[in-house]
């Protein structure tokens, strides 16, 4: 495993409960047992604060902590085609992500093309919690 790896995933300042989301949502990985639960409070179409708990591998822990770090004040479009891109980013290596979300090669790159569940998680459930 990748220290970077252990080293995004320590960081858990959005490791919180938002008591007065606007928008929450659970989920959970059926390949390995994974779960998520995701809050945010949005304003104007844009993410103001994120907040996650989760019990979960590093992969998905890394994650969620590089997500909350990098979510706010993006309007809810940008996180939309992020996301999206995301979805595709293991199949498709020519796909360039903005200069905004680059931290996020670190994670989604062939060499864990396996934990691709694990790692997708988050984002998944911040769109559930969307409805987008």
């Amino acid at each position: 495993m990748d220290l970077r790896i252990l080293e995004i995933a320590s960081n858990t300042e959005n490791n919180k409960v938002l008591d007065k989301h606007t928008h929450k949502s659970k989920n959970k990985n059926p390949i390995c047992g994974d779960e998520m639960e995701i809050s945010l409070i949005v304003k104007d179409n844009k993410i103001i604060d994120m907040g996650y708990q989760c019990k979960s591998c590093v992969y998905c822990q890394a994650s969620v902590s590089l997500l909350s770090q990098n979510i706010k004040d993006k309007n809810l479009e940008e996180i939309k085609d992020f996301i999206n891109a995301c979805e595709n980013i293991f199949e498709n290596t020519k796909i360039n992500l903005e200069k905004k979300w680059i931290n996020f090669k670190e994670l989604f790159n062939k060499k864990n093309i396996s934990r691709k569940e694990c790692l997708l998680l988050p984002m998944r459930t911040v769109l559930k919690a969307l409805k987008l």
